[in-house]
């Protein structure tokens, strides 16, 4: 179970940010969760949307460099410990995670992560298995 996020190449300069976050806003597009990392000349930006094929489309049709990556979604329990918990089942069972990030939902009594790993069928798995739940695109974008 896997939800689509996009990686849109920025350029480090004032103002990007607020063009690139503008076209999708006038698109409809609602943003769910991100991340921005960034160099001295560029970033990555990476979102969470609820339209992602169409925000993919509109990206590049501005000129952007855009793609769309396979991520999990995942609710962790929002208590001392339930990340630390996360990280333990997925290291024990050698899962190592490209980059995360988390992201804010109404509900109290769950955090929720978006997390790159090498094998998404293998960390959806191992974290089903310890009794994670794990978002579906749809859930992930109505958020």
């Amino acid at each position: 179970m896997s939800v689509l996020q996009l990686s849109v190449f920025v350029e480090n300069k004032s103002g990007r940010l607020a063009e690139i976050t503008d076209i999708i806003a006038k698109a409809n597009i609602d943003i769910r969760a991100l991340s921005i990392a960034d160099t001295t000349d560029f970033g990555i930006l990476r979102l969470v949307v609820d339209k992602p094929a169409e925000a993919e489309k509109t990206l590049k049709d501005k000129g952007l460099t855009v793609s769309l990556t396979e991520v999990i979604a995942v609710g962790i329990p929002d208590k001392p410990g339930g990340f630390a918990d996360t990280m333990r089942v997925l290291s024990e069972k050698g899962i190592s995670i490209e980059y995360m990030y988390a992201f804010v939902t109404r509900d109290t009594e769950r955090a929720y992560l978006i997390m790159r790993v090498m094998d998404n069928e293998t960390a959806a798995s191992v974290l089903k298995e310890n009794g994670y739940e794990l978002l579906s695109e749809e859930s992930v974008y109505r958020m």
